[in-house]
């Protein structure tokens, strides 16, 4: 390092008074575009905030006339298909396997097993685990068909005749849901 500019200690730029990096100037200018990246940072928060909870209420919507056509809305409803569908959501071993499998914080690593999906709360979640894995879009649309025959068909389940008796089931209970 170069001690023999204006300043001692500052590296010589070649440009004699003007010691490199000028930091006023920079100073001025990150503190300019901090600005703007925190004055966008904050819009996007209040968009984000006004628009999701339309979404998940929409969602919780769509959950709670499954868990009605389900468990008819009980909380601990008895075992379902002979023992092999549990909770309010009669989940499956199966699907409670995809869900953790797309979302692994709802699994045995973080101590979960898949008799937890007795409990309710825990059971919306392997439910919209298990949507973002196979209909993602359905699922951030709340779109109430695709979710709800995919819940009783499987992956495919939304294209299967087989679930249309289920559909027109959570159907009415949204109906009923949404106008009590």
């Amino acid at each position: 390092m170069q001690t023999s500019g204006p300043v001692a200690g500052v590296p010589n730029t070649g440009r004699p008074g003007l010691p490199w990096p000028k930091q006023g100037a920079r100073r001025q200018h990150n503190s300019s575009r901090t600005t703007v990246c925190l004055a966008s940072i904050a819009i996007l928060l209040v968009v984000s905030l006004v628009a999701l909870p339309a979404f998940a209420a929409e969602q919780q919507m769509v959950l709670d006339a499954i868990r009605q056509v389900e468990s008819s809305g009980m909380d601990d409803p008895p075992d379902g298909d002979g023992g092999a569908a549990i909770g309010p959501f009669q989940i499956h071993r199966g699907y409670w396997q995809d869900a953790v499998l797309q979302d692994p914080s709802l699994g045995p690593d973080q101590g979960y097993r898949y008799e937890d999906c007795h409990d309710r709360f825990y059971a919306q979640l392997i439910v919209k685990a298990y949507m973002q894995r196979w209909v993602p879009k359905a699922w951030a649309q709340a779109h109430a068909e695709v979710i709800a025959r995919t819940h009783n068909g499987g992956p495919d389940g939304a294209r299967e005749q087989a679930t249309q008796k289920y559909w027109l089931k959570v159907e009415r209970e949204l109906r009923t849901l949404s106008h009590p």
